[in-house]
């Protein structure tokens, strides 16, 4: 409802606005019966509202049917004492830090809409109306959104009980995220991405023990980490690794990706939920130290990164060009290259849209970014023929 092409007529109309008022105080213990004066236009609308709205609230008997699932599988996951490791079980791992994030985003994405409460109340209003009594979920969904008013605080509270497989789970990553986190100097030391470096072994098949990690998406890492001990922050304050990791990906970048278009402020959201928790004082320190750091630094090395893996590119579309036969063991540097180079993409994407006030902004706009975008979808090409 945030854009006005998309919202509903009738939450502009200015008959309709004693109506919306008198839903926003009152919500969830509305008085729809009785010769109320704010719903009378309610009442001349009822079935245009009533078709308007039923998306929207089906829309948010969605998101509690999904919580419920959520709650349920993440009890069962504790009560089995499930074992994560990113680098040994990647798809177990991986999938439950995904509904962990995704669960996450969902909530703080319905707490940003803010004609949500108008919507569900202007719904059941014209539900009573109709069919002279209440949609039956309307109280649990009046519920939900009191208790979502502060989602941070509502959130922490119900990973409370999960910290110890969360956590777990995370720092499996310790050895996974640093490794992919590098600057382009040392991308470059190790000569990543070069078949040429050692002829002798240049039909020998590339692999590592940890081969699905090395295409997993950057941010999708960030998400879980900066979030994900968010949601369990005692960890920070009682294990070393956790904040280590914690730190790492604060100062990867000033914003993640919820979905689509909508961004998460990392540093802000950090400091603003931790300021609210006792004991935190050092942890309010290190968010502004990283934000700092990312500011100073961050841009440079994405530059730098993006510069080194143009060149990387074209040499190993060359490569591969002249010696198509090198794509079957080699595949893994295909795959690395590309995942790297979405990275650093969605990265300036991300970041440029939102691009925070500092002396250097030409590092957050590309102008060779269609070269880079042209070696992508070449080495794909290559990939598929």
């Amino acid at each position: 409802c945030a854009d006005s092409k998309l919202r509903p007529s009738f939450l502009t109309e200015k008959a309709m606005e004693p109506a919306i008022k008198y839903i926003n105080k009152k919500f969830p213990n509305i008085d729809f019966r009785g010769n109320n004066n704010n719903l009378m236009n309610i009442q001349r609308q009822k079935s245009d509202i009533l078709g308007a709205t039923s998306s929207y609230y089906d829309s948010f008997m969605d998101v509690i049917e999904f919580r419920d699932h959520v709650y349920e599988l993440l009890n069962t996951i504790d009560a089995c004492q499930c074992f994560f490791d990113i680098s040994l079980n990647f798809e177990f791992t991986k999938n439950y830090l995904d509904l962990i994030i995704t669960y996450t985003s969902v909530i703080i994405i319905l707490s940003r809409i803010d004609d949500k409460k108008v919507l569900v109340g202007m719904f059941n209003c014209a539900h009573e109306m109709t069919n002279g009594c209440s949609d039956p979920s309307y109280p649990r969904l009046g519920q939900m959104f009191v208790e979502y008013e502060h989602p941070w605080k509502k959130l922490t509270e119900e990973f409370g009980p999960h910290t110890r497989s969360v956590t777990a789970a995370l720092l499996s990553l310790k050895m996974v995220y640093p490794r992919r986190n590098l600057p382009a100097e040392q991308w470059r030391s190790a000569l990543l991405l070069n078949l040429l470096s050692a002829p002798a072994t240049m039909m020998d098949p590339a692999c590592c023990d940890t081969m699905a990690c090395e295409y997993l998406p950057l941010d999708v890492m960030e998400r879980w980490i900066i979030i994900g001990f968010l949601l369990c922050h005692s960890s920070l304050n009682s294990n070393q690794a956790s904040l280590e990791l914690w730190k790492m990906g604060l100062r990867s970048g000033i914003y993640l990706t919820l979905i689509r278009d909508e961004v998460l402020n990392i540093h802000k959201v950090s400091e603003d939920l931790l300021d609210s928790f006792k004991g935190y004082h050092k942890r309010i320190a290190d968010i502004k130290e990283c934000r700092e750091h990312v500011l100073a630094n961050c841009g440079a090395m994405h530059r730098e990164r993006r510069n080194f893996l143009r060149g990387a590119l074209k040499e190993l579309c060359k490569v591969l060009e002249d010696e198509p036969g090198l794509l079957g063991p080699k595949a893994l540097f295909v795959f690395m290259a590309l995942s790297f180079s979405r990275d650093e993409v969605l990265w300036l994407v991300r970041h440029s849209e939102n691009m925070p006030k500092i002396k250097m902004p030409e590092d957050y706009n590309d102008n060779q970014m269609a070269e880079l975008l042209f070696c992508m979808e070449k080495l794909r090409g290559l990939m598929i023929k």
